[in-house]
């Protein structure tokens, strides 16, 4: 009976299209459930650090400068009492040898209950380091290394004239640096620009940091000792005898424009992307100065996230999920979790990343495991702006155990990839080329905020092969690119018991190194391609408008066509990372389609406001949204009609 249900199941689908199968498939939710612990009225945990005790309890940290341990966490009642208050801006914490040690304004300190009765008495300064008062100077950490000794690091200061420019006005702003138990500094790294997630992988240091100037999209970083990662405010103080690199701030200028235009008035003008203008990617500088390090791993802005924060391997031996030894990265700005997964090529990090769970109520900035292998979630907005509605927030991921389908790993080949999944996936679908799509790109390292996508190359699928047991696919392309991200789309793939589309069916991978090694004998894998696989395109839909600022008015009445859908449009708006600020009938970090559309601005006003926004026409919203002139034109009136057909 159960064939024969899989068959007119397989059927109906395969007469209906994919639209049906989107719909019956499941989704995050489904297997990864959210849940909000009861928190006493009167606490605001906008969450800085989060550490699960050896008992048990949760210790977290909040930016507004308290310590609260919360005593049976998992259970329907936790208790919470204040452990430590006072404090300024804590936006890490740690446990070791029976103390808390957290990241201050200022400096690294040791928490103390030195009488037994559940408050900290004992405020120590391990090490205090340079403040100017810059409201951005932000502390993270601090992480124990394996020696006992704890990494901190700096954010740099966003402000004067040139309020775009991360700049490093004290000594250590921009850096990583080590501190021993004693109050020793060793300074370990510099190159970071807000480094708001440190964490140990299997002993060694890494970092997460945000897109911004020099930092074309965020990512995740290995940190080497004397490693410099890209952004040049650090390099202010390289001639010091401590500093922890050797490049100057001199030699790094003379590689890269720092881009100062005079504005006239005693100022400069802020320097906006421009897709005519060449900018090299960060390994041209790598070439020159070895001491420079690329991402492990890139997190395409607007599509893994905009503002990246705690990353944390999966030590739970498979409590959380299938994805046990992986590594899960939060974003404070879209609310969610990316998934991570890493492997070694020539002593170099890379590896592949994946979304992996969405909808938290506010801006993920901290994660922790609890001892029941759920995962802690600490929350907050503030000043940051996020997808999530509420300004801060503690909530906790449960597996409920049933496994999704998805890409388990993704590996680099000679010619390609490897993947391998969670279950079976169904032959047929898999061994079409019409199944999957690929292509790489790259980010500019330049001065602008942020960077679009460059390079942008389609890749051919050569071949595929299915393993024996159809849980591996490899897949054979032409035209691998050393340091560039390779997007692999699979969204033919099916399951082979379920036919359930992949929940993710799109990787991104970060390749460094290209393995050597034999090549796909292409006479061996599956050359079919159905053709069957068509894009989604968006209709024409225009209505004579005229915007409220009187730019742009239509001269003529487009002639109506299909009225587009957010399903129609959905995979143009994820292309050109729409939906990282929009959705489309809710505030998100930006202002959602339709109340865009309320605007009545004409569609070729709206593709100007792409190119160059005007932050000052949504005075209510804290994140100015950045330039987006690669969108060709095509699609960016594709975009407007949608959003004008909300109307």
């Amino acid at each position: 009976m159960k064939k024969i249900f899989n068959y007119l199941l397989v059927s109906l689908i395969g007469f209906c299209g994919t639209n049906l199968t989107a719909q019956e498939s499941p989704t995050e939710e489904d297997f990864y459930k959210i849940v909000t612990p009861a928190v006493p009225e009167g606490i605001l945990l906008e969450v800085g650090g989060l550490v699960t005790l050896p008992n048990g309890s949760l210790a977290i940290s909040t930016r507004r400068g308290d310590v609260w341990v919360v005593d049976n966490p998992t259970s329907p009642k936790p208790y919470f009492r204040k452990f430590a208050s006072g404090l300024h801006e804590v936006l890490g914490l740690e446990y070791k040898d029976g103390a808390l040690y957290c990241a201050q304004r200022g400096e690294l300190t040791k928490l103390v209950d030195t009488d037994g009765n559940g408050e900290a008495d004992l405020y120590q300064t391990v090490h205090a380091w340079p403040i100017s008062g810059h409201y951005h100077e932000y502390s993270f950490g601090p992480k124990v290394a394996p020696d006992g000794n704890f990494f901190v690091s700096g954010n740099v200061a966003f402000g004067t004239q040139e309020w775009w420019r991360g700049e490093s006005f004290v000594p250590t702003r921009g850096w990583i640096q080590k501190i021993t138990p004693d109050g020793k500094l060793i300074p370990w790294a510099t190159g970071v620009r807000s480094p708001a997630g440190l964490g140990m992988i299997d002993g060694e240091l890494f970092y997460t940091d945000n897109q911004g100037d020099w930092v074309g999209s965020g990512g995740i970083w290995h940190v080497k000792k004397g490693a410099f990662m890209g952004h040049p405010a650090g390099l202010k103080w390289a001639e010091a005898s401590n500093s922890p690199v050797k490049l100057t701030a001199k030699e790094f200028y003379a590689e890269r424009d720092i881009m100062q235009t005079d504005n006239g008035n005693g100022g400069f003008v802020k320097p906006e992307n421009d897709v005519n203008v060449a900018g090299e990617p960060l390994y041209k500088l790598k070439e020159k100065y070895p001491m420079v390090q690329t991402p492990a791993v890139w997190l395409p802005h607007g599509i893994l996230g905009i503002s990246n924060s705690e990353l944390l391997k999966d030590g739970t031996m498979g409590s959380f999920g299938p994805f046990a030894g992986q590594v899960f990265v939060g974003d404070q700005g879209q609310s969610k979790i990316m998934r991570i997964f890493l492997e070694k090529i020539d002593g170099e990090y890379q590896g592949a990343a994946w979304d992996f769970r969405s909808g938290f109520q506010s801006g993920v900035m901290r994660m922790v495991w609890a001892k029941d292998g759920s995962l802690f979630v600490g929350e907050t907005n503030r000043g940051w702006g996020s997808a999530g509605d509420a300004n801060q927030g503690l909530q906790r991921l449960v597996w409920n155990g049933k496994v999704p389908f998805e890409m388990l790993t993704c590996k680099a080949t000679p010619d390609g990839f490897e993947i391998d999944f969670t279950m079976p996936v169904d032959r047929k679908s898999a061994e079409d080329l019409a199944s999957y799509t690929a292509s790489s790109f790259i980010y500019k390292h330049h001065a602008v905020y942020g960077s679009p996508p460059i390079n942008r190359e389609d890749l051919e699928v050569k071949g595929v092969k299915v393993s024996e047991d159809g849980r591996k696919v490899r897949i054979v392309l032409d035209g691998l690119r050393k340091y560039y991200l390779h997007e692999l789309n699979l969204g033919g793939l099916r399951s082979a018991d379920t036919y359930y589309n992949l929940v993710h069916p799109t990787v991104y991978y970060t390749l460094n190194n290209i393995p050597t090694g034999e090549k796909a004998k292409l006479s061996t894998y599956s050359k079919m391609n159905s053709g069957e696989t068509k894009t989604a395109s968006a209709s024409t839909n225009v209505k004579e408008l005229v915007s409220p600022d009187g730019k742009n008015q239509p001269k003529e009445k487009a002639v109506a066509t299909v009225k587009p859908t957010f399903d129609s449009m959905k995979p143009l708006l994820m292309k050109h990372t729409c939906l990282a600020c929009h959705a489309e009938g809710k505030k998100v970090v930006g202002p959602s389609f339709a109340e865009i559309a309320k605007r009545k601005y004409s569609d070729e006003r709206i593709v100007e406001l792409i190119y160059k926004p005007e932050p000052q026409n949504w005075p209510d919203y804290s994140t100015p949204m950045m330039a987006m002139p690669q969108v060709p034109k095509n699609d960016a009136m594709k975009i407007a009609g949608y959003i004008n057909s909300l109307r």
